[in-house]
């Protein structure tokens, strides 16, 4: 008996050592990496009523996980994938009811010449692009550039191309097919162009959707640093949507690097009603973020969001829908504490 289990024993490490050598093989040409982000953040705000505080969830960086992977193909090609799935880190719910993956779900190809990428995706307009016009990021209440626009953020049957670096020139196209059951045609189309150049961007950005509820959006600006400050001017104008959007737009802001972990951003944005109504509305803010780690950030942010005439405009964040206007043309107060961890 002791022989056949030593047999055994002999054989099971043998087995052991050929799945480690094998999967060392596959790990040297193919990885995989977990990665999330957990953004809870306490927001008091008053929609024009009384001050009411609640807990969020993904007000700068929506929360979520994912795993995003990579394979070598040979010649410098590479077969890629990403899974990503939104959650609430207020009650650990699903972003979307029913959905895994509701950020992203998509597998492509890269090489010298760009990315192709299939599925869904980030629309070529939302962040980081929305990001890069912005002080703040387009993310907490603090960003009026993304409380006063409108885009879509999400893309279903995406066919997207990035292109590679071409002397600071980098451009993003992507055509959506419709879903089942739309009819046929596109569901969608997206290009971005951009341009960078040492200390200064200049950005471009153009959506249209098409079907129940199609918008057309524009978004363009420009960001300039110098020394420890960046200044940031956006401009912005949609038409469609549900409820209907039809407004125009500006945002200017700034941030100030007292440190490399500390730094304070203030802006400006108003936007113009375009259909008659003079439904306008403006906002101003300051934020303040601090780096305990590279993994670690804390953040507080402040606005005033003044609604005119009819306007019903509100604070929000990224993943974060706004306390509506308790009545039309309320003014919209708020505070907001909260912090990110990055995995």
């Amino acid at each position: 008996m002791v022989p056949n289990r030593t047999a055994r024993a002999i054989r099971y490490s043998f087995l052991s050592l050929a799945v480690l050598l094998s999967c060392g093989a596959v790990h040297a040409q193919s990885s995989v990496t977990l990665y999330g982000v957990i953004d809870t953040s306490i927001e008091v705000t008053d929609p024009g009523s009384s001050w009411t505080p609640r807990m969020d969830s993904g007000a700068y960086r929506g929360s979520r996980f994912g795993m995003r992977g990579s394979e070598a193909l040979g010649g410098d090609t590479r077969l890629l994938f990403d899974l990503e799935s939104g959650f609430s880190s207020a009650d650990g719910t699903f972003a979307t009811a029913n959905t895994i993956f509701n950020r992203q779900a998509w597998i492509g190809v890269g090489a010298p010449w760009g990315e192709l990428r299939m599925g869904r995706q980030y629309s070529p307009i939302y962040i980081p692009f929305k990001g890069g016009l912005d002080a703040f990021g387009a993310g907490t209440i603090a960003s009026g550039l993304n409380n006063l626009s409108k885009i879509t953020p999400y893309t279903d049957n995406g066919i997207a191309y990035l292109s590679p670096d071409f002397h600071g020139f980098t451009t993003t196209l992507m055509l959506a097919l419709r879903d089942t059951g739309d009819g046929n045609g596109l569901g969608g189309s997206y290009e971005t162009f951009a341009y960078r150049n040492g200390p200064f961007r200049v950005s471009y950005a153009h959506q249209q959707t098409n079907g129940s509820g199609a918008l057309r959006s524009n978004l363009g600006g420009v960001s300039y640093r110098f020394g420890h400050a960046t200044a940031f001017l956006a401009y912005f104008n949609g038409d469609g949507g549900t409820p209907r959007y039809h407004d125009d737009g500006v945002s200017v802001s700034m941030r100030y690097a007292f440190s490399p972990r500390l730094r304070a951003s203030l802006g400006y944005a108003f936007a113009r009603d375009r259909s008659g109504g003079d439904n306008d509305a403006d906002q101003f803010s300051l934020a303040c973020e601090y780096d305990v780690s590279p993994a670690l950030l804390l953040y507080a942010s402040g606005a005033l969001l003044r609604n005119r005439s009819d306007a019903t405009f509100t604070l929000r964040g990224v993943n974060v829908v706004g306390l509506p206007a308790a009545y039309p043309g309320a003014p919209i107060r708020g505070v907001q504490l909260g912090m990110i961890e990055r995995f």
